[in-house]
C-alpha cells in the first residue's frame, strides 16, 4: 500500500512538472490572413495604435487616431467606426456596463460608447498626452495613463464622472489590472513600475524594471503574479513578481517595443516591436522563463492585441515612406506611413 501511494506520488509530480515544462510548437505561429482598410473618417494623415480584443464578444478594436475601427475577430470584416477623435490611443472595456471607454491625448478626455451600438453616451475629461486605458473590475473604475502629464484620470464606469486625478510623478505608458485591487503602469521616463491601490487611489510601490528602460509594454500571468514588462531604452524585457518587486529574469528584444501579450493557456508571452518582430517567450515555471522563438511579421506592427479563445494575435501596420533627414530637432525620425495603406495582420497556428 505504501509503495502504491509512492508511486502515485511521483506520477503526480511529474504530470505537474510535465503541465509547466512541455511547450506546444511555438514556432508555428505564422501570417494567417492579412486584412486591408481604407483611411479612417476624417483622417489626413496614417496613425494607429493599441488593439484590443473582445474575445467573448469577437469584436477587434483598433485604434486609428481619428477613429475606433470595430472589426469582426472571426472574419475581419468591418463592424463599424466611432468617429470624432483626433488622436485616439486606447480602448477599454467594461462589459458588465455595457460600455466602453476611448482615450484620446488631443482631446484630453475618455469618450464612453455603448457596446453593442457603438454609439457615444458622453465625454469625460482628463489630462493633455491621455494614453492607455485600463477598466479595473474590482473598484468598478477606469484609469487612464496620461503620459506628458504624468498622471491617471479615474473615472467611475457606472456613471462616467471623473473621481480622482492621481499624480503618478512619471510619464506612464501601458497599464494591466490584476483582477484583485491593484492597476500596474509602466512610468517610461522613470524606468519604474508604479502599483496603484484601486480603492484608496494611491501609489502604493514603486519598483525600478532596470536592466530594461523607457518601460512601455506590459502584460501579467494573474494567477501567478507575474508581470512582464519591456522596454526601449535598453531594449530587453523583464519578468518581475508583482507583490515584491523582484525582477527574476531578463532577454534582450528588438527596438520599438509597444506592446505585450500573456497567453495563460499556453504561457506563452509575447512581446510586438516596431523593427517588425514577435518574441515569444515561455513560462517554464513562475521562476522560470525561456526564449522559444522570434517571429519575423512586418516594419511598423509594434502594436498588438491577444485573442484568448483562439490564442491568434492581431497587429496592424502600413506601407511607410522614405526615412526623413537627420536634423537638431529630431535627430531619429521615424518615416511616415502612407495614407489609406493601413492593415492588420493575424498569427496564429493552423
Amino acid at each position: 500500500m505504501k509503495l502504491s501511494l509512492r508511486i502515485l506520488a511521483v506520477g503526480l509530480a511529474l504530470l505537474a512538472f510535465d503541465s509547466w515544462t512541455v511547450r506546444p510548437a511555438d514556432s508555428d505561429y505564422h501570417l494567417l490572413e492579412t486584412y486591408m482598410f481604407g483611411a479612417a473618417p476624417g483622417s489626413s494623415t496614417e496613425y494607429f495604435d493599441y488593439i484590443t480584443v473582445d474575445s467573448a464578444a469577437r469584436r477587434v478594436y483598433l485604434s486609428r487616431g481619428t477613429a475606433v475601427e470595430v472589426m469582426d475577430a472571426d472574419t475581419g470584416s468591418a463592424v463599424g467606426y466611432i468617429p470624432g477623435f483626433k488622436r485616439q490611443h486606447g480602448v477599454a472595456l467594461a462589459p458588465e456596463f455595457g460600455r466602453g471607454f476611448i482615450s484620446d491625448g488631443t482631446m484630453a478626455q475618455v469618450t464612453i460608447f455603448d457596446l453593442k451600438t457603438l454609439k457615444t453616451l458622453g465625454q469625460a475629461k482628463a489630462d493633455p498626452d491621455t494614453d492607455c486605458v485600463v477598466y479595473d473590475p474590482v473598484s468598478k473604475r477606469v484609469f487612464s495613463m496620461n503620459g506628458d502629464s504624468h498622471s491617471s484620470t479615474v473615472i467611475d464606469a457606472k456613471t462616467g464622472t471623473v473621481i480622482k486625478t492621481i499624480d503618478l510623478i512619471g510619464s506612464p505608458e501601458f497599464a494591466v489590472a490584476d483582477g484583485k485591487g491593484t492597476i500596474y503602469a509602466n512610468l517610461a521616463n522613470k524606468n519604474q513600475i508604479a502599483a496603484i491601490n484601486t480603492r484608496t487611489l494611491e501609489v502604493k510601490s514603486r519598483w525600478p524594471t532596470a536592466p530594461s528602460g523607457g518601460s512601455t509594454a506590459l502584460a501579467m500571468d494573474r494567477e501567478h503574479r507575474r508581470l512582464f514588462s519591456a522596454g526601449r531604452n535598453p531594449q530587453v524585457l523583464v519578468v518581475m513578481d508583482a507583490d515584491s518587486g523582484k525582477v527574476l529574469q531578463s532577454f534582450p528584444i528588438s527596438a520599438g517595443t509597444d506592446a505585450a501579450a500573456y497567453d495563460a493557456d499556453t504561457k506563452l508571452i509575447f512581446v510586438s516591436t516596431r523593427e517588425g518582430k514577435i518574441h515569444i517567450f515561455h513560462e517554464d515555471s513562475p521562476d522560470q522563463y525561456t526564449a522559444v522563438a522570434t517571429i519575423q511579421t512586418q516594419f511598423g506592427a509594434k502594436t498588438m492585441g491577444l485573442d484568448g479563445k483562439t490564442h491568434r494575435l492581431f497587429l496592424d501596420t502600413a506601407d511607410f515612406g522614405a526615412l526623413p533627414a537627420i536634423t537638431a530637432d529630431r535627430p531619429n525620425p521615424q518615416p511616415a506611413a502612407i495614407l489609406g495603406s493601413f492593415r492588420v495582420l493575424v498569427y496564429g497556428r493552423q
